[in-house]
């Protein structure tokens, strides 16, 4: 058994955490290696299965990366998460289909592609801030949170954007810098464990490398089971996902459910890498 783990060309030999997974798959008997999803000299067929880890620039060549997923699933290779559910996972208007199944998600605005953006016809008047993005996006790429007052610098400065991609377009919950973001992690639609995540003073952004604060946290037995009802809502396998949402009165807003490539904080929970091993060994054994 032959298995790629997907990654970028800037990070060649995939994340600290991820390198893990080569000896532990090792020893059952799976040989695993880091392989550059864009390389143009790999031989994919040489590949039983791939797994999505750290394929981190895939919102940057977005053309290239559609082309990719074609060949592959072309090739009938199989992958975890299955092409299927990553075609799905990689345009957050996602969340829209999960808020018609009574999920209740940060409160958003879809904006299909314009030339004519006006935010001033779209936000809620309610609304006080707000963060605007692609939807085809990760890692805060091309995200801004501005004031509602100030919203016409934000629509000049997003005119050109929203006229190549769609946009999404949320009610910036103050939660975010007191409470911080939860981020729940399944393995097999299974929980595995809760990383909670705050921004540093001043800042919106939750990612490490904006200076975001990291903690291993247990959530409630609600929240967990609303996470899980979250996860259950997708009909087919599901090596991992990260529910990412805000906690208000026990309650998940949902943000994203990353299927793509998240970090999945093995070094937060102990037994976590193990957990996912198994659930790899589950899947391509079931």
């Amino acid at each position: 058994m032959k298995i790629g783990l997907l990654t970028c060309q800037r990070l060649p030999d995939l994340t600290p955490a991820d390198q893990l997974l080569i000896p532990e798959l090792a020893k059952h008997n799976i040989a695993a290696e880091a392989v550059i999803w864009d390389h143009p000299d790999v031989i994919w067929t040489d590949f039983d299965y791939l797994i999505f880890r750290n394929t981190w620039d895939y919102y940057e060549k977005e053309f290239q990366f559609n082309l990719w997923l074609s060949t592959i699933k072309k090739l009938g290779i199989k992958t975890l998460n299955s092409i299927d559910i990553i075609e799905q996972n990689k345009h957050k208007f996602y969340l829209r289909e999960m808020q018609n199944q009574n999920i209740t998600i940060i409160p958003t605005v879809f904006i299909e592609k314009t030339n004519d953006l006006s935010l001033a016809e779209i936000i809620p008047s309610h609304w006080k801030k707000a963060v605007i993005k692609p939807a085809f996006s990760a890692g805060s790429y091309l995200t801004e949170v501005f004031e509602v007052a100030n919203m016409e610098e934000i629509n000049q400065k997003y005119q050109t954007i929203a006229s190549e991609k769609d946009l999404l377009l949320q009610e910036f919950k103050p939660e975010i810098e007191t409470e911080g973001e939860m981020s729940l992690i399944f393995f097999n639609k299974n929980f595995s464990h809760a990383v909670n995540k705050k921004p540093k003073a001043g800042d919106f952004r939750i990612q490490v490398q904006f200076g975001g604060i990291y903690a291993a946290v247990r959530p409630s037995a609600e929240v967990i089971q609303q996470a899980q009802s979250i996860v259950n809502t997708f009909p087919n396998d599901l090596l991992y996902a990260r529910v990412d949402g805000i906690i208000i009165n026990n309650k998940i807003q949902l943000m994203e459910v990353e299927c793509i490539e998240p970090d999945l904080y093995f070094n937060y929970s102990e037994g976590s890498l193990h957990r996912f091993v198994n659930a790899i060994l589950e899947l391509i054994y079931k």
